[in-house]
């Protein structure tokens, strides 16, 4: 039997949890737990959510120094939603809020896609699929 979490948590450290909360919750996310000064969790779909840490106490939980955004990408987190409006409206409200564009929107004609990178550096791809031209 393949393994199978029941939830999904992507840890991101930030320079500041309630400037970071103010992005994501003006994206449109919501938020299930916050202490301001050491973390925040917001939903990001059924049973996935994201960790916000501030850098100091990310370090304390990983033993590691967090790696430099501007230099290098830790991972790209990828999120699938209903339609192309919605990409484009995720990816503009983003950079309107002080995040970065990745590139131009590309369609793939399967599947359309844009990136952005948040306050912090961290890669978003945002992704609509169209599964009639599959």
């Amino acid at each position: 039997m393949a393994l199978k979490s029941t939830t999904a948590c992507v840890n991101l450290h930030v320079e500041n949890v309630e400037q970071s909360m103010a992005f994501f919750a003006e994206i449109g996310f919501e938020f299930d737990f916050a202490d301001k000064e050491k973390a925040a969790r917001f939903v990001i779909g059924d049973n996935m959510l994201a960790m916000l840490l501030a850098d100091d106490y990310f370090k304390l939980i990983t033993k590691k120094e967090p790696v430099d955004t501007d230099q290098y990408a830790q991972m790209t987190i990828a999120l699938a939603f209903e339609s192309r409006d919605k990409v484009d409206e995720t990816v503009n409200k983003a950079v309107s809020l002080g995040g970065k564009s990745l590139g131009e929107p590309e369609d793939y004609g399967f599947m359309y896609q844009w990136a952005f990178q948040d306050l912090d550096g961290h890669i978003w791809a945002i992704s609509h699929m169209n599964r009639d031209a599959i």
